[in-house]
């Protein structure tokens, strides 16, 4: 079974890692990939919507002869994040205590 990851949790780790530096599409998909399961079909069109949402800008880059569109986290962006961030904190929580709660439970009978 796989946990299923919400928009919301994907815009969360998009803004964290533009948080630490600005990244290109191809770059932000592999280190997504490195923890959860998606595909760049995926990876662009949030990018789309969260430059739309203007919590991100763009500029490019040139790289070996072509351009490089790189990611980068705005003002808003970071309000967000900051958002994302307490709202990921409380959740977690309830489920840690909801699951670690059944666990104990179960280790009892």
């Amino acid at each position: 079974m796989k946990i299923q990851i919400t928009a919301d949790l994907l815009d969360g780790m998009v803004l964290a890692l533009l948080e630490q530096n600005d990244h290109y599409g191809y770059e932000l998909t592999q280190q997504i990939q490195q923890v959860v399961d998606i595909s760049e079909s995926t990876m662009y069109p949030v990018l789309r919507r969260l430059k739309k949402d203007g919590f991100l800008t763009t500029y490019d880059q040139p790289y070996q002869g072509r351009n490089r569109r790189y990611y980068q986290i705005t003002a808003t962006g970071r309000k967000d994040l900051a958002n994302i961030r307490t709202l990921w904190r409380n959740y977690k929580l309830k489920l840690d205590s909801l699951l670690n709660e059944q666990s104990e439970g179960e280790n009892s009978k």
